[in-house]
């Protein structure tokens, strides 16, 4: 039997929110418009933007 029961991502935040000049949080490395939007979104859009984070953190520590 299947289940209805869908695990939510979470979101990256770490409560160390800070963001440059193009709008891309310090600590989770989200824009402005994903942390908005995180809670409407559902899991494949969240995979996305995790995934985008991480390339974003990649950039901005080799900077």
């Amino acid at each position: 039997m299947m289940s209805d029961f869908q695990i939510t991502i979470k979101s990256p935040c770490i409560g160390l929110c800070s963001l440059n000049v193009d709008k891309i949080c310090l600590g989770c490395y989200r824009s402005l418009e994903e942390i908005g939007t995180w809670l409407q979104l559902d899991n494949q859009s969240k995979t996305q933007i995790l995934a985008n984070c991480h390339n974003r953190k990649a950039v901005l520590d080799n900077d």
